[in-house]
């Protein structure tokens, strides 16, 4: 089990009962979001699918919790990291949250346990419109390249040797 500290931020494993948590995350997210990464017209996901999804996920996209008032603010972690590519940095904040530096915080403990943990590189994608999440992986030493290949309205920012 991954727990990871700073001097404001706890990032560890997403508990059953932060499902609500999650489920604001995805009602936040900007409507040039795929549609599959946003709550459906059904109201999907639900915050009972989310409390499964906890339960069963091995996923290391840990939870974001302050220090100073023990609550869950988002998350950071990596994406495949288990495969032969470098994993992909990932993080997600409430937007009430935004512009207090947790996100840049957050993935630097992140990026240093990946050193740690043996990872040679990790990499980043993000939309271009999304300047915020831009400026950050610029602020670890992401340098902005071109589109991916496999979805060109994503932006691939260099692979970050560690």
């Amino acid at each position: 089990m991954t727990i990871l500290e700073t001097s404001r931020l706890l990032l560890r494993p997403w508990r059953v009962s932060e499902a609500a948590i999650q489920r604001e995350l995805w009602t936040e997210r900007d409507p040039r979001v795929p549609p599959h990464r946003r709550i459906d017209a059904a109201g999907h996901p639900t915050i009972a699918e989310l409390e499964d999804a906890i339960r069963t996920s091995s996923t290391d996209l840990l939870a974001i919790e302050r220090k100073a008032t023990a609550d869950v603010i988002g998350y950071c972690g990596l994406i495949g990291s288990g495969s032969t590519e470098d994993p992909e940095l990932a993080f997600e904040l409430l937007r009430r949250t935004w512009n207090q530096g947790y996100a840049t915080e957050a993935a630097r403990a992140v990026l240093d346990w990946a050193r740690s943990s043996g990872h040679q590189g990790l990499r980043a994608t993000v939309w271009p419109w999304n300047t915020p999440s831009r400026r950050v992986l610029a602020k670890l030493g992401f340098t902005e390249t071109a589109p991916t290949p496999s979805d060109p309205t994503r932006t691939l920012l260099t692979t970050l040797r560690l």
